[in-house]
């Protein structure tokens, strides 16, 4: 069972950056695709950043430029790097990551980590 621990969340102010963390359980990392979710309250979860095994990235609009989507596989870690953090930016973050289609390609979610933005 592949477990997926996050970290990084927290209050920061408009204008200001953080970086969040999620260490996955995974034996090969490498061969998993990844990605950042996130949902504000009364709002459907939405995709923020994915990334493929293969490197292809891809961000929602709003967050373009501003977010970046990266993984460390030697350390079975992937990150977010949020800056020029916004009001509109504040919910929970949720990283998720699917297996290689040999391992039936199944779905895997972080528990969750609040980020607000506010002054």
């Amino acid at each position: 069972q592949v477990q997926l621990v996050e970290s990084g969340g927290g209050l920061v102010q408009p204008g200001g950056s953080l970086r969040l963390s999620c260490v996955i359980s995974a034996s090969i990392f490498r061969l998993y695709d990844m990605g950042w979710y996130r949902q504000a309250p009364g709002k459907q979860r939405e995709l923020v950043a994915y990334s493929s095994s293969s490197g292809n990235s891809n961000y929602e609009d709003s967050v373009k430029g501003r977010f970046t989507i990266s993984r460390d596989n030697a350390k079975n870690t992937m990150y977010l790097q949020m800056n020029s953090l916004n009001p509109e930016d504040t919910a929970v973050y949720y990283c998720y990551t699917k297996g290689p289609p040999y391992l039936g390609a199944r779905e895997y979610w972080g528990q969750g980590t609040q980020v607000t933005v506010s002054s």
